[in-house]
């Protein structure tokens, strides 16, 4: 039972990055305003000074829009080949249900790079998200799915017998 629950939460790992991938695009020009607003670094009031610079230009927010959406893509399609390689030993001897989780760690992994890595490290930490309504939301759901993805990498991570 252990390792239908670890497949299937990898095959939620694969849904959820490929449906904010999806959202994404069928939004792209809001998801872009998201960016450009982000990273412009506008009204910040509460620490107005910033150690960088805020990026103004519209190529360079969208290119970090597709990038973005490019990593997002990634994560769903890595944990899709994970949920399908264990899915496909789920029966088999647990050396070789664990010897198949490469894929399924590696859709987890880069899906905390990018809620964590790029939306709370560096749009919070170094864009200040945190300073605006419209960053404050997404850095604490940037948090939150973190946090998920990473509790389903560690439990997916463990050793089965």
């Amino acid at each position: 039972m252990i390792r239908i629950i670890k497949i299937a939460m990898v095959a939620s790992v694969s849904l959820f990055c490929l449906m904010y991938a999806l959202q994404n695009i069928v939004n792209l020009e809001a998801a872009n305003w998201f960016v450009a607003y982000t990273t412009g670094m506008e009204a910040h009031e509460k620490y107005p000074s910033h150690f960088g610079p805020a990026i103004t230009s519209p190529a360079i927010h969208w290119t970090m829009l597709w990038i973005i959406i490019a990593l997002e893509f990634a994560a769903g399609l890595l944990a899709a080949k994970g949920a399908f390689d264990l899915f496909r030993v789920r029966n088999s001897s647990a050396e070789e249900f664990n010897s198949s989780k490469t894929y399924a760690i590696a859709g987890c992994g880069l899906g905390i790079l990018i809620w964590f890595g790029l939306f709370s490290a560096i749009g919070g930490a170094y864009f200040q998200m945190w300073q605006t309504d419209a960053g404050a939301g997404a850095l604490a759901n940037a948090t939150w799915f973190s946090i998920q993805l990473a509790l389903v990498w560690l439990l997916v991570s463990q050793k089965d017998e």
